[in-house]
């Protein structure tokens, strides 16, 4: 029954102390989170272990929770904190320059993508997928997190914005540096 009941529901039904609600968010949001820890973390025990320190943070602050805000995004901030922390603990940020210009993911992915007409389209498009996925390991966590969250999960920059607790602007600012940075890597 619990998995028809929306995420506001299932809040309050947790905070009225109802078995199985929050069991029932974590079971619906575990995939992301732990998803978007690793892009920030890189390292699967890591993401466990950011993924399980997330849900017990919400679990102990979901009173405090505002609910006229997206639970998704409330819950990535958490992950996200999170997982800075642990980055913080291990070692430092990694900054690299930056090119200025104008263009998006799919422009500069264009040239790349299968056209899905001929067989051997979905065998170049596996190793798009790998190259893209080794191209996004090479960008520093804050840029992956903000491609991650735009065209992984489909956020738009207001969500990314309020879940990265950061302005729009800088958001979009780093969409876009973010994508240069795989041009140049996929030019090179």
């Amino acid at each position: 029954m619990e998995s028809t009941l929306t995420d506001a529901e299932l809040i309050a039904r947790t905070l009225r102390r109802k078995s199985g609600a929050f069991d029932e968010l974590v079971r619906r949001h575990l995939d992301g989170v732990y998803k978007f820890a690793y892009r920030y973390v890189r390292d699967a025990a890591d993401a466990e272990d950011v993924a399980q320190e997330t849900f017990v943070r919400a679990w102990k602050n979901l009173k405090s929770f505002d609910q006229a805000r997206n639970f998704r995004t409330w819950i990535y901030t958490i992950t996200r904190n999170a997982a800075l922390d642990l980055l913080k603990k291990k070692k430092p940020l990694a900054f690299s320059k930056i090119a200025e210009a104008e263009n998006d993911l799919e422009s500069i992915l264009a040239p790349y993508i299968a056209t899905g007409e001929m067989p051997g389209d979905a065998v170049d498009l596996k190793f798009l997928r790998g190259d893209l996925d080794g191209a996004l390991k090479q960008l520093p966590p804050a840029y992956r997190a903000v491609l991650a969250l735009r065209y992984n999960d489909h956020l738009k920059f207001r969500e990314i914005a309020a879940a990265l607790g950061e302005p729009i602007d800088t958001v979009k600012s780093k969409h876009r540096r973010g994508i240069m940075m795989l041009r140049d890597i996929f030019i090179v």
